[in-house]
């Protein structure tokens, strides 16, 4: 058996590619994409998983957190909470504007996901 070495974003969008759902008896990807703001935060690790998942898993750039993240809450309610989009966003104003659709999402009960930005864990500012 060999060891398979992944970064946490690497098994993270792995783990997000390979989930499905079921819908009218056949299989399909519960993750239809992921919407992007990249920055400080998410451009290395996450930004470079993506990149290599993108057949399976496509990134669609976004220019506004909140919209975003409310298209992605739009997509779930059309796909009857049977699939969704994930968002990531860079650490900061980024991912604090992704709350009013994150209150969205709850009040309706639809499935988003949001994957902020975050600092590295082994440098100092």
């Amino acid at each position: 058996m060999t060891t398979i070495r992944l970064t946490m974003a690497q098994a993270l969008v792995r783990f997000l590619a390979a989930q499905t759902s079921e819908i009218d008896g056949r299989e399909c990807l519960l993750f239809a994409g992921v919407f992007a703001i990249f920055g400080h935060g998410n451009v290395a690790g996450l930004g470079e998983a993506l990149y290599g998942a993108r057949e399976r898993l496509p990134t669609l750039r976004a220019h506004n957190e909140q919209a975003m993240a409310l298209a992605a809450v739009a997509f779930a309610k059309a796909s009857g909470r049977r699939r969704m989009m994930a968002c990531t966003t860079s650490i900061g104003p980024g991912a604090t504007n992704m709350v009013t659709a994150a209150a969205v999402a709850h009040a309706n009960r639809l499935p988003v996901l949001r994957l902020p930005g975050d600092i590295f864990a082994g440098r100092r500012p």
